[in-house]
Formats: structure tokens, sequence, C-alpha cells
């Protein structure tokens, strides 16, 4: 329950003011439920109303004499949600980010949103290295100025000294946003002054938006832009989409203490399955050697990514213990590590239980591939969270046992509604502590899916982004991967029961969805369709090249 706060005011002429020697703060008056802020020192004086017009009476004066007289007022103390950006060029960056965000929740900023993550050109001072920026979206019973007292205290635990401005710095935090307020004081302005001109925080505020408007809060944001249009249009002013991959901000995804581009070419990961039953080739890689022996040609033959399964997921596979499924792995995925072929590749770790994920990222894993998104192990987001590792978030219902069965193979429309089971995922994900900017979306073909639901996939690839796009930007923007390789949907349409011989059937799949959007591509033979890939990438430059 909010608590009651009791607060002495005095009623002079049209306006309520503070005493100066009180705290500014932000509060909802009961029971007009007006947020509003008020600022007064000897030097200014800011009051403005929810719809940023001046506010003569926010709730009926009390009756007074001649002279100024004191009354009190209940008002409640209320969570406002606020819009935070981020920015770093000096040390680890990513690690200031994750630094802060620890420190933001420690002091009652709870984050609910992240944006996406970029690399961006230095401006003004231009003689210092790239910055990374982002922004986060969340809820605080702090006052505006409490928030940027505890933000600027934040900046210098990380060790953010006065310098030259817009010069180099460990963390940079600014209030884009605070509630539905417009607050103009001596330190604090919001929206801040400069929003609507810079690109490197445009950008990640849009993604912390939907299409659709979720709340009347967003609402106001949008009205407090300086172009009708709102905040999207005042980002498609500055070129929008366009500007992104271009020399000045380019969006990418954390991966150790690389950045990886994934929008500069489909990326192709190659399956490495280590255990006895999986449908297309259970058993041929159980040994060390030649699981080494298969990553070495896999990688020869074009493969970015490797990854490593020791957990079948086939439709009606048992379920190991996780002791089983970490003895098989692990002594792979040292071997697999110390490979020279592997530098500059990456290793994923194909997983649904948490202790193994744990054990996997403590080991080298560099991206934790979840089919179940966390529904079958409530702890893996957890310790995806904490690891700080890429997670693979995957459309599936039930588990490998059930995802077949005839209640989970029912949609209304399959593209919409895996859309919005895989987001609400990738929502408990983000919640858990996994930021957007670490979050890859795969919707799952094969699992708990018909033929006909797999080819909606495959040639509506952008209607899922679509329909992710009206509840987050950020996760619209996330890399997405599709595994058809040999599945059986493939054979049933081609004819073909053994797995093995659908390889042509794969590369006619990855093609349709590589153009589709697909930005990974699961398979078995890596290089035929790490050739289709090629084609299709150049399709696609092609295309931009032309418009």
């Amino acid at each position: 329950m909010a608590r009651l706060l009791t607060q002495t005011l005095i009623y002079t002429g049209r306006f309520l003011l503070r005493r100066v020697s009180d705290p500014p703060p932000a509060v909802a008056v009961s029971p007009s439920r007006v947020c509003f802020h008020r600022y007064y020192s000897s030097k200014s004086l800011s009051l403005v109303s929810p719809l940023g017009s001046p506010c003569p009476y926010l709730f009926s004066p009390p009756a007074f004499s001649s002279s100024a007289t004191k009354t009190t007022v209940e008002v409640k103390s209320t969570e406002h949600e606020v819009v935070i950006a981020l920015g770093s060029n000096i040390g680890n960056r990513m690690n200031n980010f994750k630094e802060a965000l620890r420190l933001m929740k420690r002091s009652g900023i709870c984050i609910a949103r992240h944006s996406c993550l970029y690399e961006t050109a230095p401006v003004h001072v231009t003689d210092q290295p790239r910055f990374l920026n982002a922004a986060v979206r969340g809820v605080t019973k702090l006052g505006p100025h409490e928030l940027l007292s505890v933000l600027k205290t934040i900046e210098r635990d990380m060790g953010r000294e006065d310098g030259i401005r817009y010069g180099p710095r460990p963390l940079d935090l600014d209030i884009l946003f605070y509630g539905k307020l417009r607050i103009a004081s001596d330190n604090l302005i919001i929206p801040h002054e400069r929003l609507w001109e810079r690109s490197f925080v445009l950008a990640p505020l849009v993604d912390l938006l939907g299409s659709a408007v979720d709340s009347d809060t967003v609402a106001r944001w949008h009205s407090l832009a300086i172009h009708p249009g709102g905040i999207f249009q005042a980002w498609e002013r500055l070129g929008g989409e366009s500007q992104i991959g271009q020399d000045g901000i380019q969006r990418v995804l954390p991966i150790g203490d690389k950045l990886w581009d994934f929008s500069n070419k489909t990326h192709v990961m190659g399956i490495l399955n280590l255990t006895p039953d999986s449908f297309s080739d259970g058993g041929h890689f159980q040994s060390i050697d030649s699981a080494v022996s298969r990553v070495r040609s896999m990688i020869s033959e074009g493969a970015d990514i490797i990854d490593i399964g020791a957990q079948s997921t086939r439709p009606m596979a048992s379920r190991i213990t996780s002791q089983e499924e970490l003895d098989r792995l692990l002594p792979v995925l040292e071997a697999v590590r110390g490979m020279p072929e592997m530098e500059e590749k990456l290793i994923s770790v194909d997983t649904f239980n948490s202790e193994v994920a744990s054990e996997a990222i403590s080991n080298g894993a560099d991206i934790l591939n979840d089919v179940s998104a966390g529904s079958l192990d409530p702890n893996m987001h957890k310790v995806v969270a904490e690891s700080g590792v890429p997670y693979m978030a995957m459309h599936m219902r039930g588990d490998p046992c059930t995802m077949q069965s005839e209640e989970n193979l029912q949609y209304d429309d399959v593209c919409k509604d895996v859309a919005s089971e895989l987001y609400m995922r990738v929502r408990d994900a983000e919640l858990s502590g996994i930021p957007a900017w670490r979050v890859m979306i795969d919707p799952g073909i094969g699992f708990s899916k018909r033929v006909d639901h797999n080819l909606d996939i495959l040639m509506d690839l952008p209607k899922i982004r679509e329909e992710m796009a009206k509840r987050s930007i950020a996760v619209y923007h996330a890399p997405i991967l599709i595994g058809p390789s040999r599945k059986r949907f493939l054979g049933d349409i081609c004819g073909r029961p053994e797995a093995s011989d659908r390889d042509a059937a794969t590369v006619a799949s990855v093609t349709a969805g590589i153009l589709g959007g697909a930005n990974i591509i699961r398979v078995h033979n890596v290089r035929d369709n790490a050739d289709a890939a090629k084609v299709c990438d150049a399709m696609l430059r092609r295309r931009r090249s032309k418009g």
C-alpha cells in the first residue's frame, strides 16, 4: 500500500509552494491523482501540469486569512515510470553498464525494459574512443531531483570525474523522461533538451517503446516530442533505421569482451549433437576425437558458431539427469574451446537445464541456447542473467514429450501466437535481469508445429517481427535464428523418410528464412547452407543498393 505522507504547504497567491528547506518531490494528489513536479528556490520556480500547461490550482485552495495560512494535505507516495540513458567509452564498457544497472536496482530503481545496444561515434570531442549507448525503462519512488542525485552518485562511484564537456567518461546517466512531467529547473530539464537531435539517444529510446502505445505515460512521452508525430517521427527525421549500420551508429550484441554486429551477414550455426538418440546424427559424435573432428570440418566449411547439445530434444526424447548431460558435455566443450580453429568463432550450448547452463558458461560457452525459453527450469533466467552471456529463447509449448500433442498444436494464427507467447517468455527473462540487448529469438520450427505451421513461419518471419514490435521495438530488432535443418516436415513434403536425405530441402527452407529476415541459421550440413547464405546475403545487399 502506498505510504501516506503528511506534508505542510503554504498557500500564497495562486500557487501552493513548499518551503525552500523541504526536498522537491514529485507527488500524486488525491483524489484528483494529478502528478506534478514542484521545485522552488530563491532562483527558480517550475510548476507544470501533466499536460504541460500552467497549474494555477492543482486542488481547491484552503480557506485563508490575509496572512499566509498553513494547512496539512495528505498525498500518496507513488511510483513513477522513468527512462534513463546510459553511455560509456572508458574501461570495460559492458561491465560499466552491468554495474550501473546493479547500483540502480539497489537504489530503488526497478528496471523493466532495456533497449538494444549501440556503438556510436563520439560527437563534439571526436578524438576519443567510441561510445556504447543504451537506455532503460523502469519505475521508482524517488522524486526527480532525488533520482538525479542518485544517478550522479552512481557516476562518481563508477569513476567519473569532472573533465572536458562531452569528453571521455566511464559512465554517463541522463534522465530522459520522468512520469508524465515536463521539468525545467536550474539543474534538471526533462525531456532532456538535446534529446531530439541525438541519434545515439533516440535510437535506444525508441527501442523501449512498442508501436502500440501501452499506457497514458507513453502517450505523454510522445506528446512531449518537438514533432507532431511523437518520438517515432523525431527518430525518422534524423534518418531512422537507415542510420543503423553506418559509421556513426551500429546496433550490436555483446558476447564476452567483444561486440557482435549480427546485421552484416547471415551467421551459420553448425550442430554438434553429443547424444545417442538425436533424430539426425545421434551417436555419431560421442567421443571427444569424433566431436573435435566434426567441429574442425564445420569450421572449414564456414560455420561461425558451434552449437553443442548433450540432451536430445527430438519428439518423445527421454530426459536425462543433469550429471549425465554434464558428463557428455564438459569434456567436449573443453576440447572444442581449446581448438586453434575456434579463434574468432563462438560456442553455443543447447540446454534447458539451469545447472548445465551454469557449468557450461563457466567452462567457456559464449551463448546459451534454450529451447524452452526458461519454461522448463525456473532458475534458468536467473543463471543467465548473472552470467552476462547472450540468451537464445525459443518458442515451444510443453516439453519434448508433449510438444506435439493435439492440444499444443492448436493456433489461431501461428505467427501471431508464436510472437505473443515468445514475447512473454522474453519479458520474463528481461524482468529477471537479462537485458534485451542480450536476447536472440527462435520461433521454434518443428517444435509444437505442424507442417503448415512451419511453412507459415518460414514465409512470414516479418509478421513475427511486426507482432513483436507492437510490444517492444527492442525485441523486434533481436537477432532471429531459424532451425529447419533435416526436420521431419521437410521429409513429409519431399517424401524423404531419412533425415540425411533432407539437405536440399533444408537449403530451400533456410533460403526462404534468410530472405525473410533470419540472422542465424542452425544446420547440420554447413557447406551447402553456408553457400546458400552467401547468395542470399548478396541478393539482400543488391536490394538495399537499389533502394
